[in-house]
Protein backbone atom coordinates (compact mmCIF):
# COMPACT_ATOMS: atom_id res chain seq x y z
CA UNK A 1 0.00 0.00 0.00
CA UNK A 2 1.04 3.50 -0.62
CA UNK A 3 1.51 6.33 1.33
CA UNK A 4 1.31 9.00 -1.12
CA UNK A 5 -0.93 11.53 -0.11
CA UNK A 6 -2.49 14.28 -2.73
CA UNK A 7 -2.88 17.49 -1.20
CA UNK A 8 -5.67 19.37 -2.01
CA UNK A 9 -4.60 22.78 0.63
CA UNK A 10 -4.89 21.23 4.03
CA UNK A 11 -6.66 18.24 3.11
CA UNK A 12 -4.47 15.34 2.19
CA UNK A 13 -6.58 12.36 0.51
CA UNK A 14 -5.09 8.85 0.13
CA UNK A 15 -5.90 6.25 -2.41
CA UNK A 16 -8.87 5.03 -0.80
CA UNK A 17 -10.48 8.34 -0.39
CA UNK A 18 -9.71 8.72 -3.76
CA UNK A 19 -11.72 5.88 -5.34
CA UNK A 20 -14.30 6.87 -2.92
CA UNK A 21 -14.96 10.28 -4.09
CA UNK A 22 -14.11 9.00 -7.86
CA UNK A 23 -17.04 6.30 -7.44
CA UNK A 24 -19.43 8.99 -6.14
CA UNK A 25 -18.28 11.45 -8.64
CA UNK A 26 -18.92 8.18 -11.45
CA UNK A 27 -22.39 7.77 -10.27
CA UNK A 28 -23.75 11.29 -10.24
CA UNK A 29 -22.26 11.80 -13.39
CA UNK A 30 -24.28 8.19 -14.68
CA UNK A 31 -27.41 10.10 -12.61
CA UNK A 32 -27.22 12.93 -15.07
CA UNK A 33 -26.22 11.45 -18.48
CA UNK A 34 -29.60 8.83 -17.64
CA UNK A 35 -31.72 12.06 -15.80
CA UNK A 36 -35.08 10.67 -17.67
CA UNK A 37 -35.02 7.04 -16.23
CA UNK A 38 -33.97 7.95 -13.04
CA UNK A 39 -36.24 9.08 -10.71
CA UNK A 40 -36.35 11.58 -8.46
CA UNK A 41 -32.39 12.55 -10.05
CA UNK A 42 -31.28 15.97 -9.08
CA UNK A 43 -31.64 14.46 -5.52
CA UNK A 44 -29.90 11.58 -6.02
CA UNK A 45 -26.58 13.74 -7.13
CA UNK A 46 -27.72 16.09 -4.38
CA UNK A 47 -27.24 13.13 -1.70
CA UNK A 48 -23.86 12.28 -3.73
CA UNK A 49 -22.70 15.28 -3.19
CA UNK A 50 -23.52 15.88 -0.20
CA UNK A 51 -22.55 12.66 1.34
CA UNK A 52 -18.73 13.82 -0.57
CA UNK A 53 -18.37 16.56 1.47
CA UNK A 54 -19.13 15.27 4.93
CA UNK A 55 -17.01 12.54 3.67
CA UNK A 56 -13.94 14.94 3.51
CA UNK A 57 -14.63 16.25 6.96
CA UNK A 58 -14.41 12.83 8.74
CA UNK A 59 -11.39 12.41 6.63
CA UNK A 60 -9.39 15.47 7.60
CA UNK A 61 -10.57 15.09 11.06
CA UNK A 62 -9.31 11.78 11.11
CA UNK A 63 -5.93 12.78 9.99
CA UNK A 64 -6.24 15.93 12.91
CA UNK A 65 -7.07 13.36 15.71
CA UNK A 66 -3.75 13.00 18.21
CA UNK A 67 -4.98 9.77 19.49
CA UNK A 68 -5.12 5.92 18.32
CA UNK A 69 -8.60 5.36 19.05
CA UNK A 70 -10.37 8.55 17.59
CA UNK A 71 -8.02 8.31 14.70
CA UNK A 72 -9.30 5.03 14.25
CA UNK A 73 -12.64 5.16 14.46
CA UNK A 74 -13.27 8.35 12.62
CA UNK A 75 -11.04 6.96 9.98
CA UNK A 76 -12.85 3.34 9.84
CA UNK A 77 -16.36 4.70 10.09
CA UNK A 78 -15.89 7.29 7.44
CA UNK A 79 -14.75 4.66 4.71
CA UNK A 80 -17.54 1.69 5.99
CA UNK A 81 -20.18 4.07 6.13
CA UNK A 82 -19.59 5.51 2.49
CA UNK A 83 -19.14 2.06 1.28
CA UNK A 84 -23.06 1.30 2.68
CA UNK A 85 -24.02 4.77 1.27
CA UNK A 86 -22.30 3.69 -2.50
CA UNK A 87 -24.19 0.33 -2.51
CA UNK A 88 -27.65 2.12 -1.46
CA UNK A 89 -26.86 4.84 -4.42
CA UNK A 90 -26.73 2.58 -7.24
CA UNK A 91 -30.15 1.35 -6.84
CA UNK A 92 -32.01 3.45 -9.05
CA UNK A 93 -29.28 3.18 -11.49
CA UNK A 94 -29.82 -0.48 -11.84
CA UNK A 95 -32.06 -0.37 -15.10
CA UNK A 96 -30.61 2.62 -16.61
CA UNK A 97 -28.51 0.38 -19.20
CA UNK A 98 -30.79 -2.54 -20.17
CA UNK A 99 -34.36 -1.28 -18.81
CA UNK A 100 -35.47 -4.86 -17.02
CA UNK A 101 -34.15 -7.29 -14.82
CA UNK A 102 -32.24 -10.24 -16.39
CA UNK A 103 -32.64 -12.74 -13.82
CA UNK A 104 -33.85 -15.26 -16.36
CA UNK A 105 -30.68 -15.66 -17.80
CA UNK A 106 -29.05 -16.41 -14.51
CA UNK A 107 -32.08 -18.92 -14.27
CA UNK A 108 -30.84 -20.65 -17.14
CA UNK A 109 -27.74 -20.50 -16.81
CA UNK A 110 -28.00 -22.86 -13.44
CA UNK A 111 -31.17 -25.04 -14.96
CA UNK A 112 -28.33 -25.62 -17.75
CA UNK A 113 -25.27 -26.53 -15.46
CA UNK A 114 -26.96 -28.01 -12.67
CA UNK A 115 -30.36 -29.67 -14.21
CA UNK A 116 -32.01 -27.50 -10.85
CA UNK A 117 -32.09 -24.18 -8.68
CA UNK A 118 -29.51 -24.73 -6.44
CA UNK A 119 -31.53 -21.91 -4.42
CA UNK A 120 -34.60 -24.06 -4.42
CA UNK A 121 -32.65 -27.25 -3.91
CA UNK A 122 -31.38 -26.83 -0.71
CA UNK A 123 -35.75 -26.56 0.81
CA UNK A 124 -34.18 -30.52 0.58
CA UNK A 125 -31.42 -30.04 4.05
CA UNK A 126 -33.27 -26.41 5.23
CA UNK A 127 -33.99 -26.97 9.45
CA UNK A 128 -34.08 -24.39 12.05
CA UNK A 129 -30.11 -25.06 13.39
CA UNK A 130 -28.45 -25.36 9.90
CA UNK A 131 -30.34 -21.66 9.01
CA UNK A 132 -29.31 -20.40 12.33
CA UNK A 133 -26.02 -21.24 12.09
CA UNK A 134 -25.96 -19.80 8.41
CA UNK A 135 -27.69 -16.62 8.98
CA UNK A 136 -25.13 -16.18 11.79
CA UNK A 137 -22.26 -16.50 9.08
CA UNK A 138 -24.36 -13.81 6.76
CA UNK A 139 -25.30 -11.43 9.37
CA UNK A 140 -21.49 -11.31 11.46
CA UNK A 141 -20.44 -9.95 8.14
CA UNK A 142 -21.32 -6.62 9.09
CA UNK A 143 -19.06 -6.50 12.24
CA UNK A 144 -16.20 -8.12 10.61
CA UNK A 145 -15.70 -5.32 8.53
CA UNK A 146 -14.41 -2.79 11.46
CA UNK A 147 -13.71 -5.68 14.06
CA UNK A 148 -11.28 -7.14 11.67
CA UNK A 149 -10.08 -3.33 10.58
CA UNK A 150 -9.06 -2.95 14.34
CA UNK A 151 -7.25 -6.06 14.15
CA UNK A 152 -4.87 -4.81 11.36
CA UNK A 153 -4.36 -1.26 12.60
CA UNK A 154 -3.27 -2.06 16.25
CA UNK A 155 -0.69 -5.17 15.32
CA UNK A 156 0.38 -4.24 11.55
CA UNK A 157 -0.20 -0.16 11.41
CA UNK A 158 -2.24 1.78 9.68
CA UNK A 159 -0.48 1.46 6.01
CA UNK A 160 -1.83 -2.40 6.25
CA UNK A 161 -5.04 -0.75 7.40
CA UNK A 162 -5.24 1.15 4.53
CA UNK A 163 -4.39 -1.52 2.41
CA UNK A 164 -7.35 -3.32 3.84
CA UNK A 165 -9.99 -0.87 3.21
CA UNK A 166 -8.66 0.06 -0.33
CA UNK A 167 -9.10 -3.16 -1.30
CA UNK A 168 -12.45 -3.43 0.17
CA UNK A 169 -13.66 -0.13 -1.48
CA UNK A 170 -12.43 -1.46 -5.20
CA UNK A 171 -14.20 -4.60 -4.58
CA UNK A 172 -17.36 -3.03 -3.57
CA UNK A 173 -17.13 -0.42 -6.43
CA UNK A 174 -16.47 -3.00 -8.80
CA UNK A 175 -19.76 -4.65 -7.24
CA UNK A 176 -21.89 -1.62 -7.80
CA UNK A 177 -20.71 -1.25 -11.07
CA UNK A 178 -21.95 -4.90 -11.81
CA UNK A 179 -25.60 -4.15 -10.46
CA UNK A 180 -25.73 -1.78 -13.65
CA UNK A 181 -24.12 -3.75 -16.00
CA UNK A 182 -26.06 -6.69 -15.41
CA UNK A 183 -29.41 -6.18 -13.33
CA UNK A 184 -30.41 -9.33 -11.39
CA UNK A 185 -33.57 -8.68 -9.30
CA UNK A 186 -32.75 -11.88 -6.92
CA UNK A 187 -34.57 -14.90 -6.30
CA UNK A 188 -37.34 -13.46 -3.59
CA UNK A 189 -38.65 -11.26 -6.10
CA UNK A 190 -38.62 -13.14 -9.00
CA UNK A 191 -39.15 -17.09 -7.73
CA UNK A 192 -40.23 -16.04 -4.39
CA UNK A 193 -43.86 -18.04 -5.08
CA UNK A 194 -41.66 -21.59 -5.54
CA UNK A 195 -40.35 -21.52 -1.98
CA UNK A 196 -42.19 -23.69 -0.44
CA UNK A 197 -40.05 -24.74 3.30
CA UNK A 198 -40.06 -21.28 5.27
CA UNK A 199 -36.72 -20.23 6.97
CA UNK A 200 -37.37 -20.60 10.62
CA UNK A 201 -34.54 -20.24 12.77
CA UNK A 202 -33.72 -17.78 15.95
CA UNK A 203 -31.65 -14.91 16.83
CA UNK A 204 -29.69 -14.35 13.69
CA UNK A 205 -32.07 -15.58 11.71
CA UNK A 206 -34.36 -13.15 12.87
CA UNK A 207 -31.65 -10.20 11.92
CA UNK A 208 -31.36 -11.50 8.78
CA UNK A 209 -34.94 -11.03 8.09
CA UNK A 210 -34.48 -7.42 9.43
CA UNK A 211 -31.61 -7.21 7.05
CA UNK A 212 -33.63 -8.54 3.96
CA UNK A 213 -37.04 -6.20 4.78
CA UNK A 214 -35.20 -3.09 5.97
CA UNK A 215 -31.98 -2.39 4.39
CA UNK A 216 -32.21 -4.03 0.96
CA UNK A 217 -33.50 -3.62 -2.20
CA UNK A 218 -34.63 -4.95 -5.45
CA UNK A 219 -31.66 -6.11 -6.82
CA UNK A 220 -28.04 -5.44 -6.05
CA UNK A 221 -27.33 -9.63 -6.59
CA UNK A 222 -25.16 -10.08 -9.11
CA UNK A 223 -22.01 -9.61 -7.96
CA UNK A 224 -22.69 -10.81 -4.39
CA UNK A 225 -21.34 -7.79 -2.27
CA UNK A 226 -21.48 -10.63 0.72
CA UNK A 227 -19.28 -12.90 -1.09
CA UNK A 228 -16.95 -10.61 -2.55
CA UNK A 229 -15.97 -8.46 0.26
CA UNK A 230 -16.00 -11.88 2.67
CA UNK A 231 -13.16 -13.04 0.39
CA UNK A 232 -11.29 -9.87 0.33
CA UNK A 233 -11.43 -10.21 4.19
CA UNK A 234 -10.55 -13.48 4.26
CA UNK A 235 -7.15 -13.05 2.05
CA UNK A 236 -6.48 -10.22 4.34
CA UNK A 237 -6.99 -11.98 7.67
CA UNK A 238 -4.75 -14.13 5.91
CA UNK A 239 -2.11 -11.27 5.00
CA UNK A 240 -2.10 -9.51 8.41
CA UNK A 241 -3.41 -11.79 11.05
CA UNK A 242 -2.97 -15.42 10.65
CA UNK A 243 -5.44 -16.20 14.39
CA UNK A 244 -7.92 -14.18 12.73
CA UNK A 245 -7.89 -15.92 9.57
CA UNK A 246 -8.40 -19.37 11.66
CA UNK A 247 -10.92 -17.95 13.21
CA UNK A 248 -13.47 -16.37 10.06
CA UNK A 249 -12.57 -19.65 7.74
CA UNK A 250 -15.70 -21.49 8.88
CA UNK A 251 -17.82 -18.48 8.94
CA UNK A 252 -16.38 -17.24 5.52
CA UNK A 253 -17.20 -20.33 3.70
CA UNK A 254 -20.86 -20.84 5.35
CA UNK A 255 -21.16 -17.42 4.43
CA UNK A 256 -20.78 -18.12 0.97
CA UNK A 257 -23.26 -21.07 1.25
CA UNK A 258 -25.75 -18.39 3.17
CA UNK A 259 -26.21 -16.07 0.44
CA UNK A 260 -28.06 -18.46 -1.70
CA UNK A 261 -29.34 -21.13 1.29
CA UNK A 262 -30.92 -17.87 2.57
CA UNK A 263 -32.34 -16.60 -0.55
CA UNK A 264 -30.66 -13.73 -0.76
CA UNK A 265 -28.86 -14.55 -3.86
CA UNK A 266 -28.49 -17.07 -6.70
CA UNK A 267 -25.58 -19.40 -6.65
CA UNK A 268 -24.39 -17.86 -9.56
CA UNK A 269 -24.16 -14.19 -7.66
CA UNK A 270 -21.78 -15.86 -5.00
CA UNK A 271 -19.27 -17.26 -7.53
CA UNK A 272 -19.37 -13.54 -9.48
CA UNK A 273 -18.65 -12.27 -5.96
CA UNK A 274 -15.55 -14.65 -4.88
CA UNK A 275 -14.41 -14.11 -8.20
CA UNK A 276 -14.76 -9.84 -8.71
CA UNK A 277 -12.97 -9.87 -5.00
CA UNK A 278 -9.90 -12.00 -6.55
CA UNK A 279 -9.91 -9.38 -9.97
CA UNK A 280 -10.16 -6.83 -6.89
CA UNK A 281 -7.12 -8.18 -5.41
CA UNK A 282 -4.97 -8.71 -8.84
CA UNK A 283 -5.82 -4.49 -9.88
CA UNK A 284 -5.32 -3.19 -6.40
CA UNK A 285 -1.51 -3.13 -7.48
CA UNK A 286 -2.04 -1.17 -10.40
CA UNK A 287 -4.64 1.01 -9.38
CA UNK A 288 -2.19 2.38 -6.69
CA UNK A 289 0.44 2.37 -9.16
CA UNK A 290 -1.93 4.82 -10.91
CA UNK A 291 -2.07 6.48 -8.01
CA UNK A 292 1.25 7.22 -7.27
CA UNK A 293 1.55 8.66 -10.60
CA UNK A 294 -1.36 10.89 -10.34
CA UNK A 295 0.11 12.63 -6.79
CA UNK A 296 3.48 12.81 -8.48
CA UNK A 297 2.28 14.78 -11.40
CA UNK A 298 0.29 17.32 -9.26
CA UNK A 299 2.92 17.47 -7.22
CA UNK A 300 5.74 18.26 -9.72
CA UNK A 301 2.68 20.93 -11.07
CA UNK A 302 2.42 22.53 -7.62
CA UNK A 303 5.05 24.94 -6.67
CA UNK A 304 6.93 23.86 -3.45
CA UNK A 305 5.37 25.02 -0.21
CA UNK A 306 8.25 25.89 2.21
CA UNK A 307 6.00 25.88 5.07
CA UNK A 308 4.86 21.81 4.43
CA UNK A 309 6.20 19.11 2.47
CA UNK A 310 4.34 18.56 -0.76
CA UNK A 311 3.87 15.05 -0.46
CA UNK A 312 2.76 13.83 2.72
CA UNK A 313 2.81 10.67 4.52
CA UNK A 314 -0.03 9.19 6.89
CA UNK A 315 2.06 9.52 10.35
CA UNK A 316 1.67 7.37 12.91
CA UNK A 317 -0.33 9.19 15.81
CA UNK A 318 1.54 9.09 18.99
CA UNK A 319 0.67 6.17 21.47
Amino acid sequence: MTDKTLALGSLRIRATDGIILGALGFFSLLTMLFAGSVEGWWMLVGKNIGVAILYIVLVHFSLLASRKFPRFLLRVGAVTLAYAYLFGAVDKLQLVIHGEWLDAYVLDAEQYVFDLQPTLWLQHITTPALTEWLMFSYVIYIPMYPVLSGIIYYLRGELAMEDYIFALGLTNILCDLGFVLFPVAGPMPTIGHLYTVPLDGYVFTAIGEFIRSHLHYIGGSIPSPHAAAATVMWIMAYRYHRPSFLVITPIVLSLYVSTFYGRYHYFTDAVVGIAVALLALKLTPIVIKTWERLVERTQSATPPNTGRPAQGAVEAPPE
